[in-house]
């Protein structure tokens, strides 16, 4: 990678700036135009370099405190139906099939986000009426352990507010 690449990758692994045009401010950070930089990561991800870009919400600070992973033993041929169902709803940030396991037959998983537990469980049981499927679980998160993303060119990090404009 060369140096105007590197210093693409390190913007967009940044927090994304709260505003209109968020990548136009960290092109600005880096003395790139927000085209120059859109297609430069265009690029990267054409040649493999980068393979995806994603967001987390730090939903805590939004004042969203509860957090339970649901978990539902729902009929193979019903799977993408109740997925669908789950992953539609604003609260559910992760939706996804697993294998089902002797002892343990739920193969749909869905992250729940509610303000308390009581909202959580309220949600889930709406679905659960919905969609005809009454053998959920909810896993409750009980902590936070890690919210961080990959970083890379850690060893040539730079304060991009120090970077020319």
């Amino acid at each position: 990678m060369n140096e105007r690449e590197i210093k693409v990758v390190k913007a967009l692994q940044e927090d994304l700036p709260l505003c209109e045009r968020p990548f136009a401010e960290l092109a600005a950070r880096i003395g790139m135009t927000e085209d120059e930089l859109l297609n430069v990561a265009r690029d990267l991800r054409e040649r493999g370099v980068i393979r995806r870009f994603g967001a987390a919400v730090r939903h805590r600070r939004l004042g969203y405190r509860a957090n339970g992973m649901s978990v539902w033993n729902v009929p193979v041929e019903r799977r993408d139906e109740v997925g669908r169902a789950l992953a539609s709803r604003e609260q559910v940030s992760h939706c996804y099939l697993r294998p089902a396991f002797p002892g343990f037959p739920y193969s749909l998983y869905a992250m729940i986000h509610g303000r308390d537990r009581e909202a959580v469980e309220n949600l889930a049981a709406e679905i659960s009426a919905r969609v005809g499927i009454a053998d959920y679980l909810i896993l409750f998160s009980r902590e936070e352990l890690k919210k961080t993303s990959m970083r890379f060119f850690v060893e040539e990090e730079d304060d991009l507010s120090d970077s020319p404009a």
